[in-house]
């Protein structure tokens, strides 16, 4: 935690009795009024009535990257193997599309859909020696490719990368941001909305790394804030950032001042999004997965979903368009 920044007075409550291994990838159907979120190892998509508190769960083949809604109706989901098309709940998955990258080393990551419904993926090096990840563009209605799928690499395997996370833009489309967890940074791009080009890379927020030893004694305990991991942006442009290992949440301006350090019932929270009628309700998906028994004892809610209300509106999640 910040000690120059006032902890929100945040009252997290839990959206349903459903622990995941590692939850990712939620956002809100404003269609469905439903909370849709994935479990990656558990190979999993789920989808919660926040006002019965009930979930349904859908097994698939492998383990799930990220998913969005589309606009004609169903999913886009990007699988370790492949980018898949679900007209309907638990329908036939229809390959649209592969990325350039060994699935036995290699998966899709966090990702999301711009505004021009483009879905965009980010990829994890399971090795932790080959650093290559990259940040994939699918594009269904380029304009140099009528019909087609096509994908793009927009930023390249650099030799330094091996967990995608963070992805967002800006209200007015205008900014991206983009993190690799394990190096502690948040980077901006200016980002331009017709092209998707990404250029004027710099550091948007950093944070201290893992001590070494961590956590430390119970006598000698050592302070950690966590890495970022998912991340939402809401409408004044104030960018929200999961701290997995960090217990907390943190909001930053625009310009990348610290607003909150919102602590969290959770010791991995994983990645929020805005929901419910008005979009003030934050939710926050977590992990449990490899996590110490004295840890999950102490921490309960490990592996769930929680949310709190905010003051401010969050972005609405993006459709994707085929």
């Amino acid at each position: 935690m910040n000690p120059s920044v006032p902890e929100h007075p945040a009252t997290w409550q839990t959206v349903a009795p459903h622990r995941c291994q590692l939850g990712e990838s939620p956002f809100w159907h404003p269609q469905e009024q439903m909370l849709y979120w994935l479990d990656i190892p558990g190979r999993q998509v789920l989808r919660a009535n926040t006002y019965m508190g009930t979930v349904d769960t859908w097994d698939l083949p492998c383990e799930p990257g990220c998913i969005a809604p589309a606009a004609s109706g169903g999913l886009v989901i990007a699988l370790r193997h492949g980018v898949f098309r679900a007209r309907e709940w638990g329908g036939e998955l229809q390959l649209l599309a592969t990325l350039d990258y060994d699935p036995t080393q290699m998966r899709a990551n966090d990702g999301k859909c711009d505004a021009q419904g483009r879905l965009w993926i980010g990829t994890l090096d399971e090795t932790r020696q080959l650093k290559n990840v990259g940040l994939y563009c699918l594009d269904t209605q380029h304009p140099e490719h009528p019909g087609q799928v096509h994908i793009s690499c927009k930023i390249a395997p650099n030799g330094s990368f091996t967990t995608a996370n963070a992805l967002a833009w800006s209200p007015d489309n205008r900014t991206l941001y983009w993190a690799n967890s394990p190096s502690h940074t948040v980077w901006a791009w200016d980002f331009e909305p017709s092209s998707g080009a990404m250029s004027a890379q710099r550091v948007f927020a950093s944070f201290e790394p893992k001590p070494e030893g961590w956590p430390g004694t119970a006598a000698t305990p050592l302070v950690y804030g966590g890495r970022p991991d998912g991340a939402a942006v809401d409408v004044a442009g104030n960018y929200w950032v999961a701290m997995f290992e960090g217990q907390r949440v943190c909001q930053f301006s625009p310009d990348g001042r610290l607003l909150a350090d919102i602590p969290t019932p959770l010791v991995c929270p994983t990645m929020p999004c805005f929901g419910g009628e008005d979009l003030k309700t934050l939710y926050l998906t977590s992990a449990s997965k490899n996590r110490p028994a004295d840890e999950l004892a102490t921490y309960p809610l490990s592996g769930q979903v929680v949310a709190m209300r905010v003051a401010v509106a969050g972005l609405p999640v993006q459709f994707f368009r085929d």
